[in-house]
């Protein structure tokens, strides 16, 4: 029987520990090695997965066939760029990048080793989010000419101050938007399409004392469909009332889903489609608490899972992942223009994706076949 894909984890910190379960318990997939800076981390966490401990220069040495990348936002490009030049194909954490250049020479280093490139946007697979892409691909809504995005969350002040790397320009390349809202504008531009101008401001209202960068944003974009969207996003509040992406089309048709508590699940709160039923709200009770952290990134673990399942089954079969780097590039392109508009005071347009290169034969990879595999 051919061999199954060995996996690997670079970066052993938050959510590493779904990347490490979804490997462990793929099938056919063997999780190999986890590595980070910090070797009694490394230990402690490959020894919680079955796995060996590794330094990330080691790991890539040993044979992977795919590795996931956890490691803080500025370190995405030199472990993507190494993990390419050995051949190996990389699943990347949000954001793909915190400056475009950056996210362009990683997918140019990809593609020239002929090595898939995917990045962590799980509540892709949510099924409120896929039922709300097919109603626009079959024509329910029609095209979509108004959207909404809401991130409005709850930080404490400790949750930047635990790690040197958050809470500032240069190493964490923004707050609330590149952070958590991120996930909510690659929904919004996945529905809306191709967006072409930003307005946008943003300010720390509750951690200021702490951090250089946003906790709170508020932003318009404008379509090349000619549609229009609003982004209000916050780690401010206390607690936090979820998120939420809406969107209208010209049907006049309109739908929206939420996840409340953070974490959970996203369920359709509404749809509103004439001759349908209209949905009813699961979120009953008042808003009273916030989940901590490590019960956010357990919960969305299974989405986790379902995208290391597609990303794997990609690799095995030569084939784009449901979310590629260049599909990434959109909301980091989202996010330069915000940035820059709050720090000009005037609409920005988002900046101009780089031209496809000729595609680069990808290598085969001989492995057992896919089972258990998402539809």
């Amino acid at each position: 029987m051919a061999r199954k894909l060995r996996a690997g984890v670079i970066g052993c910190g938050n959510v590493a520990g779904n990347h490490a379960a979804a490997y462990r318990d793929l099938p056919g997939v063997d999780l190999v090695a986890c590595g980070d800076v910090d070797p009694a981390r490394a230990a402690r966490f490959a020894g919680r997965y079955g796995a060996a401990a590794s330094s990330p220069d080691e790991i890539l040495g040993l044979g992977l066939d795919l590795v996931s990348v956890c490691t803080p936002h500025p370190t995405h490009e030199s472990v993507v760029t190494r993990a390419a030049a050995h051949g190996v194909h990389v699943l990347c954490e949000k954001p793909i990048a915190t400056e475009l250049g950056s996210a362009t020479r990683m997918v140019a280093a990809c593609e020239a080793a002929g090595v898939t490139l995917g990045v962590a946007f799980q509540r892709r697979f949510w099924p409120a989010a896929r039922r709300i892409r097919r109603a626009i691909d079959d024509g329910t809504l029609g095209t979509p000419v108004l959207g909404h995005a809401s991130v409005l969350l709850h930080r404490d002040t400790s949750y930047y101050t635990a790690d040197a790397w958050r809470g500032t320009w240069a190493t964490d390349g923004g707050g609330v938007l590149m952070t958590q809202a991120i996930h909510n504008i690659d929904l919004l531009q996945w529905y809306m399409g191709e967006a072409v101008e930003v307005s946008a401001s943003h300010a720390a209202f509750k951690h200021g004392d702490a951090i250089e960068v946003e906790d709170t944003a508020v932003a318009t974009v404008r379509f090349a469909s000619g549609g229009l969207a609003t982004l209000a996003a916050s780690t401010a509040l206390t607690p936090g009332l979820g998120t939420r992406v809406l969107v209208s089309g010209r049907t006049g048709a309109s739908a929206g889903l939420a996840e409340y508590p953070e974490g959970s699940e996203a369920r359709i709160d509404l749809w509103a489609v004439p001759g349908a039923e209209a949905a009813v709200s699961p979120f009953g009770g008042g808003l009273t608490e916030d989940l901590p952290l490590s019960r956010i990134n357990g919960a969305l673990a299974p989405f986790h899972a379902l995208l290391i399942a597609d990303f794997a089954d990609a690799v095995r079969e030569g084939r784009d992942p449901a979310v590629t780097g260049r599909e990434a590039m959109k909301s980091l392109a989202i996010l330069t223009a915000a940035y820059a508009s709050a720090s000009s005071g005037r609409p920005e347009p988002v900046p101009t994706l780089t031209p496809e290169p000729v595609p680069t034969p990808r290598k085969e990879t001989t492995v057992c076949p896919p089972s258990g595999s998402p539809t």
